[in-house]
């Protein structure tokens, strides 16, 4: 008896009761993405109307329409094979650390740091520590941007200058890119390292290392990004599991989202297909009892931040199938939910996260509806099921629903 919980980052479904106070009424991920499928929006590498039936039969379109209203057919049969529902965050971000630790019993309560949308955006401290450790004159960007489209802006530049490039978003965060053959990537990650002390005593969840190769016109980000994240401010589900002497196993950026606390270990890919091909692989293979978490990361960098909605499309149309396959290789007694930390509507204006509702779909613990839940009850009911502690603070978030 093992537990997967799934994280497909930024696979929202709108209704977030305070979406507006993130400028995100209206957003909803999986909704707007459907209505441009079957609009003939998003045709490029695929065509029609957007079809998840195997995600579908464990409800997902039953949790868009609880949290956002919303009816959406996905192609499903109409037969409910699973549970399902939808979760609110409670954290005071939209950002990745943030929904993963909400969903692992740990809900963020106070706000992070967030940088200005000015240019510069750092202040003058840190410009002057990241160059400091760089061993450079000065750094480039100083300001919120696409972490492409500062490649093509300026990857020229820091070739000829040896600069970094350092930027910012609407996230609690300092991203740090530099060229793998001119700058280096171990001194990227040691720049990285021995700045993120600093960052997070100034309350910024993370420092981020943005490897990059290639030449101007053609620059390419590589899949050795690290992130250097505050740990969370309290054990979450990851340490609950390893203390009742239980495996935990991270897929994807999740050891880095934890700070590689409460991890036995990691099991990285340079995509995720890589990274699924690791789940395909744990659900034969994860000892009894173990918890495995994972980030699909892909519909977030991809698709989501770049606004591509068939794209996000063809990532959708691509995990269900994959989804089929993973819970035929399910053993008895296990668990899966796939959920999402946060949107990120690829149909909306700019280029951030949105806040969203998360779907919840659930296999191997019946059939029917779990409702509208809390994204803390996510952790406590895999807690639940693997019979360990459940994390979380006191009465509200935090509750089993299986």
């Amino acid at each position: 008896m093992s537990a997967f919980l799934i994280v497909l980052d930024s696979v929202g479904c709108g209704g977030a009761p305070d979406a507006a106070a993130f400028g995100d009424e209206g957003a909803n991920t999986l909704g707007h993405v459907a209505a441009a499928c079957a609009a003939g929006r998003a045709d490029a590498g695929r065509v029609g109307p957007l079809r998840m039936p195997v995600l579908d039969g464990l409800g997902l379109g039953r949790a868009v329409a609880l949290a956002s209203g919303l009816t959406v057919p996905f192609g499903g049969d109409g037969t409910l094979r699973g549970r399902w529902g939808a979760a609110t965050a409670t954290s005071a971000g939209k950002d990745t650390p943030s929904g993963h630790w909400e969903l692992a019993g740990q809900p963020m309560r106070t706000p992070w740091t967030v940088f200005p949308d000015t240019c510069p955006a750092f202040p003058p401290a840190l410009s002057a520590a990241i160059a400091t450790r760089a061993g450079t004159a000065g750094i480039l960007g100083n300001r919120r941007a696409s972490g492409t489209e500062v490649l093509e802006d300026l990857g020229a530049e820091h070739l000829r200058t040896g600069w970094p490039i350092c930027y910012t978003s609407a996230d609690s965060v300092v991203q740090i890119a530099a060229h793998t053959g001119a700058f280096g990537l171990e001194r990227l990650l040691d720049l990285c390292a021995g700045l993120a002390p600093m960052v997070h005593g100034m309350g910024v969840g993370r420092v981020i290392a943005r490897p990059f190769d290639g030449a101007p016109g053609a620059f390419q980000r590589t899949p050795d990004r690290r992130d250097f994240a505050i740990p969370p401010p309290a054990p979450t589900l990851l340490d609950a599991v390893q203390a009742a002497g239980h495996r935990v196993e991270a897929v994807g950026k999740i050891g880095d989202i934890f700070a590689h606390r409460g991890i036995d270990r990691l099991h990285k890919g340079a995509d995720d297909r890589a990274l699924m091909d690791h789940l395909h692989r744990l659900a034969a293979d994860a000892p009894d009892g173990a918890l495995v978490m994972a980030n699909l990361v892909e519909f977030d960098t991809l698709w989501g931040h770049r606004r591509d909605v068939a794209g996000y499309a063809r990532a959708l149309e691509w995990i269900d199938a994959e989804a089929g396959r993973f819970l035929s290789r399910l053993r008895f007694g296990d668990l899966v939910i796939f959920t999402a930390d946060h949107g990120n509507d690829p149909t909306w204006h700019g280029t951030e996260h949105t806040r969203e509702r998360v779907p919840v779909l659930a296999a191997g613990r019946g059939v029917g509806q779990i409702g509208a839940v809390a994204m803390a009850d996510v952790g406590a009911s895999v807690a639940a099921h693997l019979g360990v502690p459940a994390p979380g603070p006191g009465p509200g978030p935090g509750r089993s629903f299986l």
